[in-house]
């Protein structure tokens, strides 16, 4: 769970103006940031940042756990933002057979020659935020869902089928294809962005291209590539565990691929999507004085002696007013 949420809900409990002020302000960050790794448009961000905000004021005082906030706010902006979304650029035509998710002999020899580079090579710069977002946006919609909410807002699988209304199962079995997607995507679209910027140099020399080897991976390589998350996540039985890491210690091939694979999870999750500060100072501001106002009206009191008070000063206020 995002870190903002335990500390927007400690906030809350305090119920001071400036207090309040800050939770807002990260509440905010979070519906505005997940709803652009999902939906990709800034405008439906901002109306849905605004409105899932404005109607949970009254919701927000009657949460005591930041695990129940994660779950109840995922839920209502998830809805909110399925209805408002827009078909992204760049849409996915068809969703990818786990087959084709696979790295072939080719795309597996570029990976050995890149493993001994730099392991600055693997962080995220600020230059790459927009192509990574783009390449999170040409996954399917389902499984671009369950990769923001588990991998990127750091919600439990439990958690995320909740909000998804989903089996467990199903979550992890769309998770692993959502990593596989995005790391396909990834690699294609700043594989792209690095060759225009060298076009320069490459045309002195003519790189030289590594040529399929015409033969399937083995089935033991293949099996281990459909089973990579669940051995990431540590969900693998400690047998079959052993064995798989017995395999990867004796396979460059595999070695390459799961810190490929693992690359492209550690980008999802450092992905930040900010919201205009104009815009969210403007909101917070709104939101923390309505917030306030609704915490501090005092319960209306049903005594007799109180409805004859109110029946007198209606009575008086009547005759003034005539």
């Amino acid at each position: 769970m995002r870190p903002d949420l335990i500390r927007a809900t400690e906030l809350l409990h305090r119920n001071t103006p400036e207090a309040v002020e800050e939770a807002i302000g990260l509440l905010q960050n979070t519906v505005y940031s997940f709803s652009m790794k999902v939906c990709g448009h800034r405008e439906d961000a901002e109306d849905t940042m605004q409105e899932v905000l404005s109607r949970s004021l009254g919701h927000l005082a009657k949460i005591q756990e930041p695990q129940q906030l994660a779950v109840w706010l995922y839920t209502v902006t998830r809805r909110r933002c399925w209805r408002m979304r827009r078909k992204p650029a760049h849409a996915p035509v068809h969703t990818f057979s786990l087959d084709e998710l696979m790295p072939d002999e080719a795309e597996l020899g570029r990976l050995l020659q890149d493993a001994g580079e730099s392991p600055e090579g693997d962080l995220l710069h600020a230059e790459q935020h927009q192509l990574l977002h783009q390449a999170i946006l040409r996954i399917p919609a389902p499984l671009r869902i369950v990769l923001v909410l588990h991998d990127m807002e750091e919600l439990t699988t439990e958690q995320v089928a909740q909000i998804l209304d989903l089996k467990q199962g199903t979550v992890r079995i769309r998770l692993h294809r959502a990593r596989l997607s995005v790391r396909k995507e990834m690699n294609q679209v700043l594989s792209s962005s690095s060759k225009h910027k060298k076009n320069s140099q490459l045309l002195a020399k003519k790189p030289r291209r590594l040529k399929p080897r015409g033969r399937q991976r083995p089935d033991e390589c293949r099996e281990l590539f459909g089973n990579l998350s669940e051995y990431l996540d540590g969900r693998v039985e400690p047998l079959t565990c052993e064995q798989m890491r017995s395999h990867i210690e004796a396979c460059p091939s595999c070695v390459a691929f799961l810190r490929d694979l693992r690359s492209a999870i550690d980008r999802c999750r450092s992905l930040a999507i900010p919201c205009d500060s104009a815009v969210a100072t403007r909101l917070s501001a709104m939101l923390t004085r309505e917030y306030l106002r609704l915490i501090v009206i005092p319960p209306v009191s049903k005594t007799p002696a109180h409805r004859n008070r109110a029946g007198k000063v209606r009575k008086q206020q009547s005759i003034a007013c005539s």
